[in-house]
Parts: structure tokens; C-alpha cells; sequence
């Protein structure tokens, strides 16, 4: 039995081969394809089950119309939202996604990465977990990359992030705003430029309120539910007073409440709360808890945006657009603070 292709397809549905190219990418309507056109078509691949060579399309057009994803920890569910953000818009611009964990390690950032390239992905997002931009700067002259939620100083790579500063200190000012002097922050990952922001934000707030770091201070390694239980147990056990808890990640969050509650403490009786990232199971929990939301799905979009100018054919007009962008977060503010 003879194998469909795009000129069979065409010929049956009575529209052209670029058309049925056009809807087999998802593209349809990018190209202004109508709807019923784009429905006969799609009903008429389903029929010959129809699949694309993608390595002979990809030979052709030296494109793969593939890209890697790489995030530090798919449990966290902010990186969790951020990947489906970015996901959807990148399925909806017909491009398959390759999805890795580094789960934090730079080693397993660097074998993802090189994976990508050699199964010659078109583009590359990353939430770089290395030290230094150096690896993925010398991928990015050959393949675009952008950066989300984290980014290294003075890179010349495009980042899409959170202003992580401002969010901070706003929570920080809020809480200090409400009377609270004792004020415990639960850092994440120490090296990541989102934590190292959350906490100068911190300090400058407590800074301008004369706190000082006697009452208030930071403390932390990792944005886990371990961290907070750990830090929480900690602070207990040695007697250091503890009006309000600043958790700079949902999973952080998550192991303060279950140290608290074994205290037999109430939230926000005894001890208030406030969180960094945004679910919507915060809201369901007893007391909804108040929180800094990052805007995952802006984020998503606009680093999908970027990476899209880089893969067009003149990458050099989208590195001279705005490539290095900070979407301001919001402060949410209900029962737990």
C-alpha cells in the first residue's frame, strides 16, 4: 500500500500542499487558515493516519521544530506552572517540547543541555542552576537560549524573570507594616539570583524600619518542604522568638506550616505567614495564606516571544529588541498575616 504524503493529502481535501503543511504544524491559524478548512484537513490526517518524516523535514529545512526545556525541580509547582505556560504556547506555535529535570545539579543541567543540541533542538529555555553563564553562553552562539525565573549578572543572555527585589520588600514592608518585629525569612537556593534578590530585598526592608537584624533574619539552603521544617525546628529549639515567617517558596511554605502545627502553633494567631509564588491551593488552605504571585503565565509568554525572534530568520533585529526583561509580581494579601 502506497504511504500518504502532502500531496496526496492535498489532492483528496482539494487544498494546496502548503496548506496542509501549514495545519499539520499547528500553524493554521498563524496563517489565517479558516476553521472549516483547517477541520477537513485534520479530519482527512486522522483518516490515513498520516505521520510527518521529521528527520528527512528536518534535513531539508535544517529545522526540527523542537525545543528544550530544562527547570530544577518539576515537584516544585511553580516550576511545574511555569513549564505548562510555557508548554502551551509553544504547542500552540506547532513546536514539540523536550522536557528535563536538573534537579539543581549543575551536572545534569550540562548533560540536558548537550542532549538538546544533539538532537538539534531549535532553541533552548533554562532555569539555569550553574554557577557561571559560560557553558550555556557558548551553546547560545549557536543555538538561541533564554533564561527564565534565573539569570547570572552581567550575561548576555536574554532572561525573562520576576522582580524578586521589589516582591520581597514589599512583602517585608507589609509584615513590618502589621507590627511584626520578629520575623523569621527561609531562604531557597543561596546561589540563585531569585534568592539572592528576595533577600536584599528583605534586608533593606528591615533596614529602613531600624529592625536591624536582631529580631529579623534569614536563614535557609534550599526551596524544599525539608527547609522549612528544618529551619522552623531550629529556631524553635533554641528559644529564638518567632512572630512571622517569610517562606521564599511554596515548598518552603509547606514544611513551616507542618513544623508549626507540630508545635501546636496557630497561624496567624501565634505566628503569622507569608509566601513567595502563587497556587491555587493556597487559597483552600486554613487560613488562605497571603502571598508574593509570580505571573507565571506572563513570564511563559514573554520568554516563548523571545525565543521565537531568536529562531527567526533575523536573529540580530531580536537581539536588539528588549531581551532582558522583569515582570513586577503581586502581593496577595489574606488570613495568614
Amino acid at each position: 500500500m502506497k504511504k500518504d504524503t502532502l500531496q496526496t493529502i492535498a489532492e483528496r481535501t482539494g487544498f494546496s500542499k502548503s496548506t496542509v503543511s501549514r495545519v499539520l504544524s499547528g500553524q493554521g491559524r498563524r496563517y489565517r487558515i479558516s476553521e472549516t478548512a483547517i477541520s477537513i484537513i485534520q479530519k482527512e490526517i486522522r483518516a490515513c493516519g498520516y505521520t510527518p518524516d521529521l528527520i528527512a523535514k528536518g534535513l531539508r529545512t535544517r529545522r526540527t521544530n523542537t525545543v528544550g526545556l530544562t527547570i530544577p525541580s518539576i515537584e516544585n509547582p511553580f516550576f511545574s506552572s511555569l513549564s505548562s505556560s510555557i508548554i502551551t504556547r509553544l504547542k500552540k506555535s506547532g513546536y514539540n517540547i523536550l522536557l528535563s529535570d536538573s534537579m539543581e545539579t549543575e551536572e545534569n543541567e550540562r548533560e540536558a543541555i548537550s542532549s538538546f543540541i544533539s538532537r538539534k533542538v531549535d532553541g533552548i529555555i533554562a532555569v539555569p542552576v550553574s554557577s557561571s553563564p559560560d557553558f550555556i553562553e557558548s551553546v547560545s552562539a549557536s543555538t538561541p537560549v533564554v533564561l527564565i525565573d534565573r539569570y547570572y549578572e552581567n550575561t548576555i543572555l536574554p532572561y525573562v524573570c520576576t522582580d524578586n527585589y521589589s516582591g520581597a520588600r514589599k512583602a517585608t514592608e507589609y509584615l513590618l507594616g502589621r507590627g511584626y518585629r520578629n520575623i523569621m525569612a527561609i531562604q531557597g537556593v543561596r546561589t540563585s539570583m531569585p534568592n539572592k534578590e528576595r533577600v536584599k530585598g528583605f534586608l533593606d526592608a528591615i533596614g529602613k524600619y531600624g529592625c536591624g537584624d536582631a529580631g529579623c533574619f534569614v536563614t535557609g539552603d534550599a526551596f524544599s518542604v525539608e527547609n522549612g521544617i528544618r529551619e522552623v525546628e531550629a529556631a524553635l529549639s533554641a528559644g529564638r522568638k518567632i512572630d512571622a515567617v517569610f517562606a521564599f517558596s511554596t515548598t518552603i511554605l509547606l514544611g513551616v506550616i507542618k513544623s508549626l502545627r507540630a508545635h501546636g502553633l496557630r497561624i496567624p494567631d501565634d505566628v503569622a505567614v507569608i509566601s513567595f509564588d502563587d497556587n491555587v491551593f493556597l487559597d483552600y488552605m486554613d487560613p488562605p495564606i497571603s502571598r508574593v504571585a509570580q505571573n507565571t503565565d506572563k513570564m511563559g509568554q514573554a520568554t516563548v516571544d523571545i525565543l521565537m525572534r531568536l529562531m527567526s530568520s533575523d536573529a540580530s533585529e531580536a537581539c536588539s529588541e528588549n531581551s532582558q526583561v522583569l515582570i513586577m509580581p503581586e502581593l496577595i494579601v489574606k488570613g495568614s498575616c
